[in-house]
């Protein structure tokens, strides 16, 4: 029985390495994270993953301890597990570290895109504003030249005007000599004598 305990034991304790090695390689892999939000994430739960098999195997390893027989070696296994839990502290405020890490890195992506949908709400907004100047500018020069077509056709409207006047009196003129002629002729042969 002490055999297969001791066996345990040794197995526990190569666990509880294998395992704190795993955890520190995955700390390390957070720090050099530059990737995206789902690679830090993925990550952290690894990470969380090994923590709950490190903290079940020193369980297992502490439950071992106090079914010894020996009281030094109870005493020996205990003041390993108290050790082991000890690093699992300063390892677990890694862990809270990097957690809080990732909720920065997530905040930060998230100002990263609200920042980019305002850059390109602001792109837009310009482009509206050119396309409005634009046919403004067009509208501008449209109404310019309508401008000088309504000036060159009220000039023209005024001729006309003035030529209308003329073409009145000529043809009174006209008419009074056409009238003053045929009266003349008129009176020469009606009356002859005056």
């Amino acid at each position: 029985m002490a055999a297969a305990q001791d066996v345990h034991v040794r197995i526990c304790n190569q666990e509880i390495v294998k395992f704190d090695l795993e955890v520190k390689a995955l700390i390390q892999d957070i720090r050099d994270c530059s990737g995206p939000l789902s690679a830090l994430t993925e990550l952290n739960t690894k990470v969380k993953e090994k923590f709950q098999q490190l903290r079940h195997r020193i369980q297992e390893l502490e439950q071992s301890a106090k079914e010894q027989d020996k009281e030094s070696e109870k005493q020996v296994l205990l003041q390993e597990v108290e050790n082991h839990q000890k690093q699992m502290l300063r390892k677990t405020a890694k862990e809270s570290l990097a957690q809080t890490s990732s909720a920065i890195t997530e905040s930060l992506m998230g100002i990263s895109r609200m920042m980019s949908q305002q850059v390109q709400q602001s792109e837009e907004a310009m482009q509206t504003l050119v396309n409005s100047s634009r046919t403004i500018l067009d509208a501008n020069e449209e109404f310019k030249s309508m401008s000088g077509t309504i000036q060159l056709g009220r000039k023209l409207i005024t001729k006309y005007n003035r030529r209308e006047l003329t073409d009145k009196l000529l043809i009174f003129l006209a008419l009074a000599l056409f009238l003053a002629t045929v009266l003349y002729i008129l009176k020469k042969r009606l009356f002859p004598f005056l």
